[in-house]
């Protein structure tokens, strides 16, 4: 409480000081909790592609038909466990969803043609997953599209213009497959090849197109040397592994590493400087009140203990207000994106500790200097302060 008093007598310095902390640490909590979810879809996105090798036709990645012949030619490689030959799509023909996140995405496959390698748990939250009996318009909905479309396991929606019954919708994943829709190969083989220019659908058969292989290896240890041998006989293919995965969004995590530190430092300049003129202005208003502890005894560690603590709670007192604004921007930004399926940030509780102890901790560190100089004041020459 009597720290709250001292502080109280100077409202308006006091308040400005504790204004600069909080824009730092405003900026902070929003930066980080942007790169905690940039961090968390590479963390999920590499575990994804660890244990396989995605191919596509190379001149664009997963986008040009490519040919059920070149699922057959890759299952014949040697240290090929098992191939499953896909068809993706985005979900809207017009190519809208494609932004920032993962884009949105109709998967056309067969149940089981991984033969029990895939590792990557993909757990229901209602309803069943695609078999091989089923055909038609049935779909298996990913976490983020059954949230958009507030639907479940029984329930039906508009894909592409056609209705589709939903099967099951899957847990969270934090990943791809969150913006998945799981359809029967043939169904989706059917969806590609409406889209394609009519020059190159003309010349393809529906039941032998896809645009993506998902493969297996029999050792994960050398999937890199089978990613190569897949280029080198599958004319024009591309590969993607969880190494490439890994180094094709490096540089995105590195720049967003990067603004968090420049904010970190921005914040430590700012609120460092506004402490330490706080507390050098406190000293000065007080030093006949310094001067007075000195004389009865006080010793220096108890005066330096006193404006540290006091410069701890400017810092502890911005940091609370910066980290309650970032939470709520954060909040407000991931409820008016999620109708969308777009969230964007992710506040953890391990950023909030941070942000409130490295406030705390600036506060402390830069209310020293002024806090020694008010400890090394002579008595008599305070006492006479005016």
């Amino acid at each position: 409480m009597r720290i709250l008093r001292e502080l109280s007598r100077r409202k308006l310095r006091t308040a400005l000081t504790i204004t600069g902390i909080t824009i730092g640490i405003w900026a902070l909590v929003v930066f980080s909790s942007m790169a905690n979810k940039i961090n968390a879809l590479v963390e999920q996105g590499t575990e994804f592609y660890t244990d396989k090798i995605i191919v596509t036709d190379g001149e664009s990645f997963g986008t040009s038909p490519m040919r059920l012949d070149d699922a057959t030619t890759i299952a014949e490689l040697d240290g090929v466990a098992a191939v499953d030959p896909q068809v993706h799509v985005l979900w809207q023909a017009d190519g809208s969803g494609a932004d920032f996140s993962v884009p949105d995405m109709v998967i056309g496959l067969i149940p089981g043609a991984d033969a029990g390698h895939e590792t990557f748990d993909l757990g229901l939250a209602t309803g069943r997953m695609l078999t091989p009996d089923d055909t038609g318009n049935v779909v298996v909905l990913g976490s983020s599209l059954a949230r958009e479309h507030d639907v479940v396991a029984g329930d039906s929606l508009e894909i592409r213009g056609e209705t589709f019954e939903v099967l099951g919708t899957l847990q969270p994943t934090l990943t791809t497959p969150d913006a998945n829709a799981l359809v029967p190969l043939a169904t989706a083989q059917r969806i590609y090849i409406d889209e394609l220019p009519p020059l190159v659908a003309d010349a393809l058969v529906p039941e032998e197109l896809l645009n993506q292989i998902v493969v297996y290896p029999d050792d994960v240890g050398a999937i890199e040397a089978l990613a190569a041998d897949i280029e080198a006989t599958v004319e024009n293919s591309a590969t993607m592994t969880g190494a490439k995965f890994d180094e094709s969004v490096g540089a995105t995590t590195m720049i967003f590493n990067a603004i968090i530190i420049g904010v970190a430092a921005i914040s430590l300049v700012v609120g460092g400087l506004s402490v330490i003129n706080t507390m050098a202005m406190s000293v000065q208003e007080r030093t006949r009140e310094i001067g007075i502890k000195r004389a009865i005894g006080g010793a220096r560690g108890r005066v330096v203990r006193e404006l540290v603590m006091e410069a701890g709670l400017i810092g502890f007192i911005g940091g609370g207000i910066g980290l309650g604004l970032g939470a709520l921007v954060v909040v407000v930004a991931n409820e008016a994106g999620r109708t969308s399926g777009t969230v964007l940030f992710e506040l953890t509780t391990g950023t909030g500790i941070f942000a409130l102890a490295f406030s705390t901790i600036l506060g402390m560190v830069a209310g020293i200097i002024p806090a020694w100089s008010a400890a090394r004041l002579d008595p008599v020459q305070a006492l006479r302060h005016e």
